[in-house]
């Protein structure tokens, strides 16, 4: 029993421990942090350009149809044929038509004869006429008046004949300017008619000499677009090909996507250029010209619209907004916005309009 009192010692002290004013400590407290993060409207003079897709077409296109009907008798091209204005390409045959320019010409040639005989006989009694009692005033009225009727008729006769070889010449289609063929739908043989819309084409006929390189302007671009400064363009197929022209026209209005159509005449030298090829085109801006950025994580993108949370007295309000020119970190935006405002970073449709951001 004489280690007892060494035992006691150690368990007074922790009693006495406990017993006194101090506190666990809480490991599980953490600082709180802030619910959102926010970023800052900016805004900066837009750059001296913007880049811009842009798509070739020829200068002239045209599908080529017959006027009449018709078949196929002879065809001259085919795809790849590069072709001059005013050269035969087909001949098509329609042997009711050659009937009836022979019917035409038969009932001219009758109604040609009956005007001759007409002005025959009206000058025999006009002659007649001279001596007095011979021939009355009214007979002689009347044989005017058959003379002026058989020459309408056959000059009527005439004209029916020129249209009947007018529509004959619809039989041959000639090129209405200086191109190439790209595609030919038919064989000879084949029953043709004149065409409407969604029909196919006898030939295509383009002319890519010259060509127009079409870029389509945003809406919120048109008024900040220097129509009068040169483009820059390179072509996606020819890397490294840098050309410069000036804007050749413009739309003057909004098409259905809400934008602007300019065209650029472009030259097609040794033949490089193909319809169809993209281009990205550096479009010079005016100068002073300013618009606002916002972070790139900051704009919530969903089926409906693009959007902004913008921080109002820290209540959210979801500020609709269309994209513009994108940079590394920065987007360009037009919207119910103003420098300096604050907007939500990495902000989601779960954010709704009024919610506390605090």
């Amino acid at each position: 029993m004489k280690n007892r009192p060494y035992i006691l010692m150690p368990l007074i002290a922790l009693f006495a421990a406990c017993g006194g004013n101090q506190k666990p400590v809480d490991l599980t407290a953490q600082t709180k942090q802030a619910k959102y993060q926010f970023g800052t409207v900016s805004e900066k003079a837009l750059s001296s350009s913007a880049r811009l897709p842009g798509q070739l077409v020829p200068f002239n296109e045209v599908n080529l149809f017959p006027k009449v009907n018709g078949f196929v008798k002879q065809l001259f091209v085919d795809r790849g044929s590069i072709v001059k204005k005013g050269q035969l390409l087909v001949i098509l045959e329609a042997p009711e038509m050659e009937s009836q320019l022979e019917a035409a010409n038969s009932q001219y040639v009758q109604a040609q004869a009956d005007a001759e005989a007409s002005r025959e006989k009206y000058d025999r009694l006009k002659e007649a006429a001279k001596e007095p009692g011979s021939v009355s005033p009214l007979d002689l009225d009347d044989a005017s008046s058959q003379m002026k009727a058989s020459e309408a008729k056959a000059q009527a006769q005439h004209s029916n004949v020129e249209a009947v070889r007018t529509m004959l010449g619809y039989l041959r289609i000639y090129a209405p300017f200086d191109g190439m063929i790209i595609q030919r739908n038919v064989s000879p043989g084949a029953l043709v008619a004149p065409g409407k819309t969604g029909d196919q084409p006898i030939l295509i006929l383009q002319d890519i000499s010259k060509m127009r390189l079409t870029v389509d302007i945003p809406e919120d671009y048109v008024d900040k677009v220097d129509l009068t400064q040169p483009v820059s363009f390179t072509f996606n197929a020819l890397p490294g090909q840098v050309e410069t022209a000036k804007i050749s026209r413009s739309a003057n209005s909004l098409g259905t996507m809400q934008q602007e159509a300019i065209e650029i005449d472009v030259l097609n030298k040794n033949g490089q250029l193909k319809p169809g090829m993209y281009a990205e085109v550096r479009i010079p801006m005016l100068s002073g010209a300013k618009s606002l950025l916002v972070p790139n994580n900051a704009i919530v993108r969903s089926t409906e619209h693009e959007y902004v949370v913008k921080d109002s007295s820290g209540r959210a309000v979801l500020v609709n907004i269309k994209e513009g020119l994108v940079n590394n970190d920065s987007t360009e935006v037009f919207g119910d916005l103003k420098a300096n405002d604050k907007v939500v970073i990495r902000a989601s449709d779960e954010i709704k309009q009024g919610d506390d951001l605090q």
